[in-house]
C-alpha cells in the first residue's frame, strides 16, 4: 500500500481516481489546490507520500508551475501528470517541469492502479 497525494480541481474525477486506487490498496489523498498539496506532503502522521498525480488540465491549478515549485524532495518522488488529450500545451508543460510521466486523462481514467504500479516500481 502506497500514500498517493492527487493535485486536482475536479472532484468528480477526483473521487473516481480515489475509488480505483483505493480499490487496489492504496491511500489516496486528493488535494484541491497548491496549499492542500504542500500540506499533505508535509503531513506524515499518515506515512510518507510515495506518488504524485497532478491535474494539468485545470488552469486555475497550474498543475505544471506547482509541481515546478515544490520542493526537492517531493519532486523525487514518482509523479504522473494527465491532460485532456486535447491540449498539447498542457502535456508539453507537464514534461517541461519534470513530472515522471504525462498521459492523457482519458488514460488515467481506465488504467490508474497499473500506472501507478509501474511508476511506484521505478518504470
Amino acid at each position: 500500500m502506497a500514500r498517493i497525494l492527487v493535485l486536482t480541481g475536479d472532484l468528480l474525477f477526483g473521487s473516481r481516481l480515489q475509488g480505483a486506487l483505493a480499490a487496489a490498496g492504496h491511500e489516496v489523498d486528493l488535494a484541491p489546490g497548491r496549499e492542500r498539496l504542500e500540506r499533505a506532503l508535509a503531513d506524515g502522521a499518515s506515512g510518507p507520500a510515495a506518488l504524485l498525480i497532478i491535474d494539468l488540465t485545470d488552469e486555475s491549478l497550474q498543475g505544471a508551475a506547482v509541481y515546478a515549485s515544490l520542493t526537492e524532495e517531493a519532486r523525487a518522488l514518482p509523479s504522473l501528470g494527465f491532460y485532456s488529450h486535447v491540449e498539447a500545451s498542457a502535456r508539453e508543460a507537464g514534461e517541461a517541469a519534470g513530472i515522471s510521466r504525462v498521459v492523457p486523462r482519458s488514460r488515467v481514467a481506465r488504467e490508474a492502479p497499473a500506472l501507478a504500479e509501474r511508476l511506484l516500481a521505478g518504470g
